[in-house]
C-alpha cells in the first residue's frame, strides 16, 4: 500500500477533470498551473461528494451559475436559453461530482485505500465558502473553459 502523502493527487484529479469534461460536455478545459484560483465569487453552485473507508475525505467543485448553465445545456443537448430549471442544473453538477469523485475513488482503491463514495450534496447561493479543517491533505485545482473558471478542492485523511 502506498503512503497517502505520496499519492499523485494532481495527476489523479487533472486526468478526471479532463476526461469528464471531454466526455460529458464535449469541452476541452485548461488546468491552471501554479496558484489555483479561489472559489468563484457571486452566484455559484457547489457540489461535493465524500469518501469513507481506509481513506476519508471529499471532492468539492465550485462553479459560477453561468458555467453550470452552460454545462447543463451541453450535457442535455439543449440551447442555453432552454435551461431554466434549478433542479436540472443541480442534477448535472451532482453528476459532475459523481464522475470526478468516482474516478478519484477508483484510483484511491487501486493505490491500496479502499473506500466508498457518498451521494452528492449541492449548495447554491451568493458569496459563500465551504470550509473543511483537520485534513492530512488539501489540494486545489483550478481550471478554465473559455472565460469560465472553476475550482476543485480535494481533502483527504486516513480513515484508520
Amino acid at each position: 500500500m502506498m503512503d497517502m502523502e505520496s499519492l499523485d493527487l494532481k495527476s489523479f484529479v487533472t486526468h478526471a477533470i479532463n476526461e469528464v469534461f471531454a466526455t460529458m460536455f464535449s469541452m476541452e478545459v485548461v488546468i491552471r498551473n501554479g496558484d489555483s484560483p479561489g472559489a468563484p465569487e457571486g452566484n455559484q453552485i457547489v457540489g461535493s461528494v465524500s469518501f469513507a473507508g481506509e481513506v476519508m475525505g471529499s471532492v468539492t467543485i465550485y462553479v459560477k451559475n453561468e458555467f453550470a448553465r452552460l454545462m447543463t445545456a451541453a450535457m442535455l443537448d439543449m440551447e442555453l436559453d432552454e435551461v431554466d430549471g434549478e433542479e436540472e442544473i443541480h442534477d448535472v453538477i451532482g453528476e459532475l461530482c459523481n464522475m470526478i469523485g468516482g474516478d478519484l475513488k477508483s484510483r484511491l482503491c487501486d493505490s491500496g485505500f479502499p473506500c466508498v463514495l457518498s451521494i452528492p450534496a449541492i449548495t447554491s447561493g451568493n458569496d459563500f465558502r465551504v470550509e473543511a479543517k483537520n485534513w492530512m491533505r488539501k489540494e486545489k485545482f483550478g481550471f478554465e473553459y473559455q472565460e469560465h473558471t472553476a475550482l476543485v478542492e480535494v481533502y483527504l485523511k486516513s480513515g484508520k
